[in-house]
């Protein structure tokens, strides 16, 4: 069953290597924690997982390996962990209900009960696969007042192979999955935004020495046989980046994202500055939306200002008509002399590093000729504004 659930990890994608398995391995020959799933849940999940992306995926394999009771027939009430009825007893149950199951004999009683339950449901059912379907009262089925199975209701029942439960009433669920916002594929939250864009990183030492340097006061004492301490410059993130955010229009469906990620950014990059575009970069930009007629700023010498060395970042859906990108003219708030398509090759060859973040699902992209268009203007570098695209970008602009 190990193997099985290392190798089904393998198959749902989540990076488990044969070393991270033998050490697991080693823990359980070592006896590090006590004979129940619920420790060895969370011992696997500390030794096989390293990103916490893969939390919700490791979830899923480990509620189909281990499926608990689906197949109790071929094991003994002794192999069953007793935390699975006992543990949690004190927290789900009220006093009545603990007093209905001790009147059926206590827990021990009620596994040996599931057991000839199941048995008898086999031969009852019709179709051999003891599923249950309409069993009734007595029956495991979908109605039943019995303890086990999905719908039915008991005061202690045991839930097989449902999503969701019904009465929350079930002693152990495998499939709760609390990390489920931590999929790839999930939109961003700040905290999210925080860990993919730290990715983007290059520490130096650089400016006054104001942090102590313990491993060479150490050095130093030992040598010098007094108290010798050393000061060193605070590691700081060099990483530079350069944001233009649209604004307005259809992305203000996306304003949500756009200040977790523009919040997140901030916090992540000392050395950042922002500007505001709509649709399409043209020949102006601005600081403050408030004030966008009144104050723009000239794009030729935003573009100019800074060294090539930063990360250039646009956020967009770059949903528009495509005219608003390869004519003259083609903006819908102003008469551009020159097309958008311009202005984006001029930053391309500024800039080493250029990536456009669309907040649009990427499935929909084939249906938006604009944003094919702009796709080609960063060179195929579009990624969607997911944890896994903004990972992605953050690897691009690394590069």
């Amino acid at each position: 069953m190990f193997m099985r659930f290392f190798t089904e990890l393998r198959d749902a994608k989540v990076p488990v290597s044969l070393k991270e398995y033998l050490m697991l391995m080693e823990a359980l020959d070592k006896a590090v924690i006590d004979r129940s799933v619920e420790d060895f849940y969370f011992l696997s999940r500390a030794a096989l997982v390293k990103d916490e992306k893969n939390l919700d995926k490791f979830d899923q394999v480990f509620g189909h390996v281990f499926k608990g009771l689906e197949k109790l027939e071929g094991m003994g009430v002794s192999d069953i962990p007793a935390e699975w009825l006992k543990k949690l007893s004190d927290q789900f149950l009220t006093e009545e209900e603990k007093a209905q199951i001790e009147a059926m004999g206590g827990f021990d009683k009620l596994m040996e009960a599931m057991a000839e339950r199941m048995k008898q449901q086999r031969e009852e059912d019709g179709d051999g696969d003891g599923d249950g379907k309409g069993a009734g009262k007595n029956g495991k089925g979908p109605t039943g007042d019995s303890p086990f199975g999905a719908n039915g209701y008991h005061p202690e029942g045991i839930r097989m192979g449902q999503d969701k439960g019904r009465h929350g009433k079930a002693i152990k669920v495998w499939d709760k999955r609390e990390y489920k916002n931590l999929d790839d594929s999930v939109e961003l939250g700040t905290r999210n935004i925080k860990v993919a864009l730290r990715r983007l990183r290059k520490w130096v030492r650089d400016g006054s020495a104001d942090e102590l340097d313990m491993n060479a006061t150490i050095r130093g004492t030992a040598e010098k046989g007094y108290l010798d301490i050393n000061m060193r410059p605070e590691r700081r993130n060099k990483i530079s980046v350069l944001i233009f955010f649209d604004i307005g229009g259809s992305m203000d469906s996306h304003i949500k994202v756009c200040e977790e990620l523009f919040s997140a950014a901030r916090t992540e990059f000392k050395n950042m500055e922002f500007y505001y575009f709509h649709n399409c970069l043209y020949e102006s930009v601005w600081k403050d939306n408030r004030r966008r007629h009144a104050e723009k700023l000239n794009t030729w010498d935003v573009l100019h200002k800074f060294s090539h060395e930063y990360k250039v970042i646009f956020v967009g859906d770059a949903t528009m008509s495509p005219y608003e990108i390869t004519y003259p003219g083609g903006s819908v708030e102003h008469w551009n002399e020159e097309a958008g398509a311009i202005w984006m090759d001029r930053v391309s060859q500024i800039f080493e590093n250029v990536v456009w973040l669309n907040p649009t699902a990427e499935r929909h992209w084939d249906y938006t000729p604009s944003i094919e268009v702009m796709r080609q203007l960063v060179g195929d570098r579009m990624f969607p504004l997911t944890i896994e695209g903004l990972d992605k970008a953050m690897r691009q602009l690394s590069r």
